[in-house]
């Protein structure tokens, strides 16, 4: 499987929401929000296979010391083919050496991110104010 990863800034609407839909995620009810929340991350990086949008992953930063990752999809029907791992490894190419790096995993991703490295943040609790409705 030849998969294309790149950070890219444009990105098709319709295949955005598509695959948002795909993985179940409340944000593909807010396509205008959604959009411009990507477009304006400090990283966008996007998982093609002959053309089309098969994952697609984020990142928000101060540009030095901390970066968050607040989304990162990959089509189910892509899913453990190593597509996440790669758009990972991209993300690390620009933030692999700052002194924090934050997401919020649930489900299956724990075990995911967990073989990246990551791990649960001390003693800390999750907290949220969230319109959302799939967690």
């Amino acid at each position: 499987m030849n998969i294309e990863v790149s950070f890219d800034r444009d990105i098709n609407e319709d295949e955005v929401i598509d695959l948002y839909k795909a993985n179940e995620w409340s944000s593909a009810d807010k396509p205008v929000e959604l959009i411009a929340a990507l477009t304006n991350s400090h990283s966008l990086v996007t998982a093609k296979l002959n053309g089309k949008l098969i994952g697609l992953g984020n990142a928000i930063s101060d540009g030095h010391l901390v970066v968050y990752y607040p989304h990162m999809l990959v089509h189910p029907d892509y899913q453990g083919k190593g597509v996440g791992r790669k758009m990972m490894e991209a993300f690390q190419s620009i933030y692999g050496n700052f002194h924090q790096q934050m997401l919020t995993a649930d489900g299956e991703a724990i075990d995911f991110y967990k073989s990246l490295g990551f791990e649960r943040a001390g003693k800390t609790e999750p907290m949220w104010v969230y319109s959302g409705t799939e967690h």
